[in-house]
């Protein structure tokens, strides 16, 4: 049957310290404490670089669970890593349109590329890449997400560009949305605590006119070039 699996260790006082202030705040946002489990693995992973046995344990210990139902949370949402990965999480678009579009070519562009897998990180831990199956950008396909953040309309070629300028440490800005960021900061955003970046709360993208559009039709307003709705057409036909 093997030997059973060591007690996962403690975090060094001073990191448990620091953490279990950051936490205790977190936990205090809700009426019933195990509600703060996804961002208090946001918080270990912003820790980590991704959600470690330690980091299970302290979640379980800082909100009375076991580590098994921590265990059961952590591995089945995709925004948890389990393993060290990069400063930038690379994520492609392969869902439908934006597969049509190119991004199953950039996917695999950037694979050779790379010279990684999904899921793994290039050797230098700047990168790790991943396909995902949707970025909700579908307006602006086919998408790239580092961190995240938006990458839009992208080729194989940009997106090796991209890749190149966060491999080299040079300054990438999203298409939209806050400035970039590393994986362990967003993290730590994602746990509820604010950006600190002068301008980063502050900034935003507009929908792509594509999603506007349909926000037209649906408030039964004419947008120019835009096939007509089912209903509308039926309509015309019968008078």
């Amino acid at each position: 049957m093997g030997i059973p699996a060591m007690p996962a260790p403690d975090y060094p006082a001073e990191v448990r310290q620091r953490l279990e202030a950051d936490a205790r705040e977190v936990i205090a946002r809700y009426p019933d404490s195990r509600s703060a489990l996804l961002p208090l693995l946001h918080l270990v992973q912003s820790e980590d670089g991704h959600v470690t046995r330690t980091g299970q344990r302290f979640c379980a210990e800082m909100l009375e669970l076991t580590t098994a139902e921590v265990n059961a949370v952590a591995t089945f949402y995709s925004m948890y890593r389990r393993k060290p990965s990069g400063d930038y999480q690379v994520g492609v678009c392969t869902n439908t349109l934006c597969a049509v579009m190119g991004g199953d070519a950039i996917y695999a562009s950037l694979r050779e590329h790379l010279a990684v897998g999904d899921g793994e990180t290039t050797e230098d831990g700047k990168v790790t890449l991943e396909h995902i199956e949707c970025n909700a950008a579908c307006d602006f396909a086919p998408v790239v997400m580092v961190n995240w953040e938006f990458f839009d309309n992208q080729t194989p070629a940009s997106a090796r560009a991209l890749v190149d300028d966060l491999i080299a440490g040079r300054e990438v800005a999203p298409t939209r949305g806050a400035p970039l960021c590393t994986f362990k900061q967003t993290a730590r955003v994602l746990a509820g605590f604010p950006d600190e970046r002068e301008g980063a709360t502050d900034a935003s993208g507009p929908a792509g006119p594509a999603s506007l559009a349909g926000l037209r039709l649906a408030k039964g307003e004419s947008t120019p070039g835009v096939v007509a709705p089912r209903g509308a057409a039926a309509d015309e036909e019968g008078k």
